[in-house]
């Protein structure tokens, strides 16, 4: 495009704009901020809802009285009516008929309809000046003057802090036309006192708008942080749980290979069909095993080391209770039914539910006791921890937790297919028991 053709799509009148300026557009956005707020809708039914009584204060009242409580917001306001109702009839007697409804009407209308109350409390107010009418009284007399500070505030409270600024602008602007209309023996006679009340009860109720959302904010912020850091916790679980059995899985799928190598020299002339089979066993067995190599290699930390003491077991558990016994921690051991040997993921889950359990004791009952008891059953093993109260003469004070502990817990149990419960006790200590299941076999190991 030539030089000349742009000059001649900019030329008036072809139907291009010319770019709006900032003040334009403030402006602009301040007129539809007018018309969202005070014009749309204006007469919309928005009932008033009852209040909430699950506070500090309402939650310990009856049954009964809480369900009163729950209109206390209707009862103030009606309670506001009946006294601007007093103030409008005390000094006009015989405008009382009409000056009265005047002022209660639009208090009242607030309950349902806020911002057409506004509107009303607005053009009611003219009337009530000619009713009411006294010198140095205009443009608002005191029926009016009460009613229209209380419309201001109740829907100031009822919709938001940019709503509260065009009702105290416009109240300005009537007053000051008002005033100006009248003559200069009346001009403002209490417009100066109606914009400084009414500024300063609409400020503390924008700051109690601002303060609620940024409240409100804060709290949606934390439970968005909590969800995320259980969610974390909980991978972070599930990372620990695959590392510790990766040498389990690694171990059983290791002797699977190496039984299937040395199987077909364990039998004098093998078919070639078995001999097929225990090379297909074995070369399954090392890909599995890659595999888990691979997958482990994904979700282990850059920081992470591999063990070089093999995973613990249920064996390993005197050496655990005395060193918890060594931090000051008085734990009993109970084993019943017949000790045999388990799975290892199971006497592994065990051994971690049982550190977990004695380390949350020590967090948050230090200087109490701790018993742990383990039963082998039939179909599974039954693990039991329990600690009691912290002693009120304990010199070290319990210390607040996360709750991540009883997440991992859940999670070996429930990767095991067990059974598990957590909770305080009567006594005011602490009650984690599990069952794990375990398939039972036959004499010839199947």
């Amino acid at each position: 495009m030539t030089e000349t053709t742009r000059m001649q799509t900019q030329q008036p009148g072809d139907g291009a704009r010319a770019p709006r300026t900032p003040e334009f557009r403030v402006a602009a956005d301040a007129l539809q901020g007018l018309r969202q707020d005070l014009l749309h809708d204006a007469f919309a039914y928005r009932p008033l809802p009852r209040m909430r009584v699950d506070g500090p204060l309402t939650r310990r009242l009856p049954a009964r009285l809480r369900e009163y409580a729950s209109w206390l917001p209707h009862a103030l306001i009606g309670t506001a009516a009946m006294f601007t109702l007093m103030i409008a009839t005390v000094d006009s007697s015989g405008s009382a008929l009409l000056l009265g409804p005047l002022c209660v009407i639009p208090v009242l209308l607030t309950m349902v309809r806020p911002v057409g109350a506004f509107w009303l409390s607005m053009a009611a107010t003219p009337f009530s000046g000619v009713l009411g009418h006294t010198m140095g009284e205009w443009p608002w007399v005191p029926g009016a003057f009460a009613s229209h500070l209380t419309v201001l505030t109740v829907v100031a409270v009822r919709t938001r802090p940019r709503t509260a600024l065009w009702m105290w602008l416009l109240t300005g602007a009537y007053g000051l036309a008002a005033g100006a209309g009248i003559g200069p023996g009346y001009y403002g006679a209490n417009t100066g006192p109606m914009m400084v009340i009414s500024a300063m009860i609409l400020l503390c109720v924008s700051l109690w708008h601002i303060r609620r959302d940024a409240k409100q904010e804060v709290t949606a912020q934390q439970t968005v942080t909590l969800q995320e850091r259980s969610k974390r916790t909980l991978l972070e679980e599930r990372t620990n749980i695959a590392r510790e059995l990766h040498d389990v899985v690694a171990h059983h799928m290791s002797v699977v290979a190496i039984q299937a190598e040395a199987a077909p020299y364990r039998v004098e002339n093998p078919p070639p069909e078995l001999e097929r089979a225990f090379a297909t066993i074995r070369e399954n067995a090392v890909a599995a095993l890659t595999e888990l190599r691979r997958v482990l290699g994904v979700v282990r930390a850059e920081d992470y080391e591999a063990p070089d003491a093999p995973q613990p077991t249920l064996a390993d558990l005197d050496a655990l209770l005395a060193n918890v016994r060594d931090t000051g921690l008085d734990v009993e051991k109970t084993v019943t039914g017949a000790v045999r040997t388990l799975p290892q993921g199971v006497e592994l889950s065990a051994y971690r539910i049982v550190q977990e359990a004695l380390s949350n004791s020590l967090r948050h009952a230090p200087g109490a006791s701790a018993k742990v008891e383990i039963g082998y059953v039939l179909g599974g093993l039954g693990v039991r921890i329990v600690n009691g109260p912290p002693p009120a003469s304990a010199l070290v004070k319990p210390s607040p937790g996360a709750g991540h502990g009883i997440t991992g817990m859940r999670e070996r149990v429930s990767m095991l297919s067990g059974e598990m419960t957590a909770g305080s006790t009567e006594d005011g200590g602490y009650e984690v028991a599990v069952f794990l299941p375990v398939a039972t076999t036959t004499e010839d190991g199947s």
